[in-house]
């Protein structure tokens, strides 16, 4: 395929975008005084910087802004270098601005400081120099699902059972496990010294299952439950994808086979890693992650952090161990997973391998991968030119379900800007807004809903390294989401996704998840949800999908009214959708968009026998260009989707007015 390449040239935005980033611009009162605290952990003040006090520690400092921030604005300047962190920072209400007044926390100017939930690794000594393997003595116990070296993620060892769905004929699913009718494959399975900590790994069409293992029994790997059936019943399972379907053996030291592979023994106290060829570890910055967050930032309901701000700095080395449990990954789409037991069919391997009425009961209770940064209950915070890097799970996330917060306490995110940010090198999603569950779609207190958000302005690459399902912007279910100005590229899901539920939380829910029993588990909600007015424009997204299959570069789920999706630039999407207009979705406004290099550049998702089937309707997509792939639009009285005034382009003639949708695209400097 021709490879779609931007012409990045700076260019006036259109009304509404400059309308977009007015909004999210801070305002500013008649100059006040400031309190400065510089964090310093050598104890001195760097030079030619004024400074109201020193400190050696960051809890230190943050005494002294509640001391403070009642009465006056506090700025916190941390000096340059890594401050590796015992526990989470956590901001409740004392920590922001109270009385009107604000508290920042920011890298001392020219300085960069690094909040690292990892430890540097060091005295590595050559273990195996036939494979030039090293180790490292780490605290017996320890865990973590990432490493970095020097910056990037280093790989698991992984081998591989089978490279798609259809060369599975020496694999076995049963309820105990896997059966591996593979002479040399078995053979070198039984080898393997520490059965316990190897997992069974599977790439679908939209999910990216984990299933730890148990125990070896000759050649059948007894599975850990109740990651194993849960991660076999439903849509798009583990033994029956929908696509692709790719599955591998994860974790063990004896598969260490090439360079920057590594394994962690943990019961031992064991880091093992494989360098290069001719490289030493002597000069080389490892570091293993051992938080599972880094921040922390949640007052409650009636007293919500507020005023607060983080500039300048680098979030980095978390990990997220919980799919190494026993109730694995069992992935459903875009970071939602089941956790928990479940009633199955008896015969739910063959049964339920494309949704039955058992599995509906899972849905209003799945889980959210939690973010290295955690924002609920809060109001006026923002995230300006900060870097979220080398994390094992979410980046930032605003808004998530409660069980995503070490805090407790979910949703609440109000008044949020995120602007100018790096997001690269991490395991799962870089932005997450909003949640899956009741409270978020219908909260039962309006202080829960989670609205204007603002997403201007980042850069988003090489995401989702390893919850490979994930999109590098999700919004949920939120109130007036503004994602503007974005880039987006090298990730191996979509790019922005907006929506949940399907339409089945929507007034009237979803026919087809009526047939399919959801509604014996939920209500047929009569009021909307809170997902509304939401607007995504002037992204630069490109490419995406590089391991999954379903979904869209862009794509909707559920109905949003006054939601618009304008000016963006998608090209090279891997041969899959541009925009995908998922099932439920309504009211929303497609317009001015530039799609090159998709195999459809839009797909609504609307029942071709039956337009109540999926509930799909009342779009309007128009005035879009587009060069290869034609729209997928399903016809007749009752559906209303109009999919009118677009034109198809070639590269050579490119119309002026879509030049300037290519220009105006993107993260501005």
């Amino acid at each position: 395929m021709t490879r779609h390449r931007p012409v990045r040239v700076l260019a006036a935005a259109s009304a509404l975008a400059l309308a977009a980033v007015a909004l999210a611009a801070p305002t500013f009162a008649a100059p006040r005084s400031t309190d400065v605290i510089v964090v310093a952990p050598d104890g001195k003040k760097p030079k030619n910087l004024d400074a109201d006090q020193v400190v050696r520690t960051l809890g230190a400092a943050q005494a002294l802004v509640r001391a403070r921030s009642s009465t006056t604005d506090v700025r916190v300047l941390l000096a340059g270098g890594t401050y590796e962190l015992p526990a989470p920072l956590q901001f409740g209400t004392r920590d922001g601005g109270r009385n009107g007044h604000t508290v920042s926390w920011q890298s001392v100017p020219g300085q960069r400081a690094v909040l690292s939930g990892g430890s540097r690794i060091t005295g590595w000594k050559l273990t195996d120099p036939t494979k030039n393997i090293w180790s490292a003595t780490v605290p017996a116990g320890t865990q973590s699902r990432q490493l970095y070296v020097d910056g990037k993620l280093a790989q698991k060892t992984q081998l591989l059972l089978a490279e798609s769905k259809k060369t599975r004929g020496n694999l076995v699913f049963s309820e105990r496990g896997l059966t591996i009718n593979d002479p040399a494959l078995a053979a070198q399975i039984a080898g393997l010294s520490n059965p316990g900590a190897l997992e069974i790994e599977e790439l679908g069409s939209f999910t990216d299952r984990y299933s730890p293992v148990h125990s070896v029994d000759g050649n059948t790997l007894v599975m850990e439950q109740p990651a194993w059936d849960n991660n076999n019943f439903g849509y798009d399972t583990l033994k029956s994808p929908y696509a692709r379907g790719a599955i591998y053996l994860n974790n063990a030291y004896e598969l260490i086979s090439g360079p920057n592979q590594w394994y962690l023994d943990s019961a031992k106290g064991k880091l093992f890693y494989r360098p290069a060829d001719g490289r030493s570890m002597t000069t080389t910055d490892v570091r293993l992650p051992r938080l599972e967050s880094l921040v922390r930032i949640s007052g409650s309901y009636s007293e919500p952090v507020q005023n607060l701000a983080f500039s300048n700095i680098t979030f980095a080395h978390s990990t997220w161990n919980f799919p190494s449990g026993p109730q694995g990954y069992v992935d459903q789409q875009s970071g939602a997973h089941a956790v928990g037991e479940y009633p199955k069919p008896a015969d739910f391997l063959t049964s339920c391998q494309n949704g039955c009425p058992e599995f509906e009961k899972t849905r209003n209770e799945w889980h959210q991968i939690p973010a290295a940064v955690q924002v609920s209950a809060a109001a006026h915070v923002s995230f300006d030119g900060n870097s979220f890097e080398q994390l094992g799970s979410v980046g930032l996330g605003l808004g998530m379900d409660p069980n995503a917060h070490t805090s407790g306490t979910g949703y609440g995110a109000s008044e949020i800007d995120v602007r100018g940010n790096s997001f690269t090198s991490s395991a799962a999603s870089a932005i997450v807004v909003g949640g899956v569950q009741p409270g978020a779609h219908h909260p039962r207190d309006p202080r829960m809903t989670n609205h204007d958000i603002r997403i201007v302005d980042n850069t988003i690459s090489g995401v989702s390294k390893e919850y490979r399902d994930n999109a590098g912007i999700l919004s949920t279910y939120v109130t007036r989401a503004t994602i503007t100005h974005n880039t987006l590229t090298d990730l191996p899901y979509d790019g922005v996704d907006i929506g949940w539920g399907w339409g089945i939380n929507d007034p009237g829910g979803n026919q087809y998840y009526l047939k399919a029993g959801l509604y014996n588990y939920q209500p047929i909600y009569r009021t909307p949800t809170t997902f509304r007015e939401n607007y995504v424009a002037y992204n630069l997204i490109h490419d995406t999908k590089q391991a999954m299959h379903d979904g869209g570069s862009i794509y909707t789920l559920s109905a949003s009214p006054g939601t618009v999706i304008e000016r963006n630039y998608v090209y090279d999407s891997q041969v899959t959708f541009g925009a995908l207009i998922d099932q439920g979705t309504r009211y929303v406004v497609m317009r001015d968009n530039v799609f090159l290099g998709s195999s459809r550049w839009v797909y609504i998702n609307s029942d071709a026998g039956n337009p109540d089937t999926f509930n799909t309707k009342d779009n309007l997509v128009t005035g879009n260009w587009w060069d290869v792939g034609p729209e997928r639009n399903p016809e007749g009285p009752g559906y209303n989707n109009q999919v009118t005034g677009n034109t198809q382009i070639t590269d050579d003639n490119l119309p002026p007015e879509a030049r300037q949708v290519i220009t105006e695209a993107g993260a501005r400097s």
